[in-house]
């Protein structure tokens, strides 16, 4: 029988060809399910800028009132299936993740296995759980300071939609991958590459990298969301400290 081993280059590019499109295939599917479940899929995402939001109730925020406009005559259609192609490939990332690793499996040690099992599985999870905190948190506060805020009385505050859908969408990704710092902590600390001692020694120059990745990552040029991402990053840049000092030693990947 053959073994993934025997295939030959041009095998493996069948097998890689075969995994994106089982990938691609529910991805859309996904994605089609989402843009026919247009009602639904905007309640979710608009309801951020209603002042009856659950986290605006929980914080005890006055209710406030945005109005979101359309300015472009095909805005509301291109938004509508951007949206839907990413919430599709939101929802099909588990499929994702177990193609790839399938992909890849073959070609790990039994214990490298099990690292990539849990690493992709923290990271997952941590993905997931940085998407969640922008979604109920980070978002709305930045939704409500920015979209309430007025240089006079005079002038009303009105908001595309392209301009909120994209700046959700954008920070949801920011946080996710935001998230995804302790586990690369983690992963380089049992490489031996990382030492807690080294990140307390430069957390002041590690302070000033995530203000200016936070300014660059930042989809908008407020000094409000820009403090409101970079807090999260220093936090986790704590918690990561502990991590790393936990999974630092001798240990490597190749170890029983």
């Amino acid at each position: 029988m053959t073994t993934p081993n025997d295939l030959t280059f041009w095998e493996h590019l069948d097998v890689l060809r075969g995994c994106l499109l089982r990938i691609l295939g529910v991805s859309v599917a996904f994605g089609i399910a989402a843009f026919c479940m247009k009602d639904t899929l905007f309640a979710v995402l608009l309801a951020p800028k209603d002042g009856d939001f659950i986290t605006y109730r929980l914080l005890h925020i006055e209710p406030f009132s945005i109005q979101l406009v359309n300015i472009g005559l095909t805005e509301q259609f291109m938004v509508h299936m951007k949206t839907a192609l990413c919430v599709g490939a939101l929802c099909a990332s588990p499929y994702i993740l177990y193609q790839l690793y399938r992909f890849i499996s073959p070609a790990l040690y039994s214990n490298e296995r099990r690292y990539a099992v849990r690493a992709v599985g923290c990271s997952y999870v941590m993905f997931i759980v940085g998407v969640t905190i922008n979604y109920f948190l980070v978002f709305p506060l930045t939704v409500h300071f920015l979209g309430t805020y007025q240089v006079s009385a005079e002038v009303m505050s009105m908001l595309s939609l392209e301009s909120y859908i994209d700046t959700l969408l954008m920070m949801s990704l920011v946080f996710g991958l935001v998230f995804e710092i302790p586990v690369i902590s983690g992963l380089l600390a049992v490489m031996g590459v990382l030492r807690a001692d080294w990140m307390r020694k430069f957390r002041r120059h590690a302070i000033v990298a995530i203000l200016i990745v936070a300014a660059v990552i930042t989809p908008t040029s407020d000094i409000f969301t820009l403090l409101i991402v970079s807090l999260p990053i220093w936090l986790l840049y704590e918690v990561s400290i502990g991590i790393v000092k936990k999974c630092e030693g001798p240990a490597t990947l190749h170890s029983n």
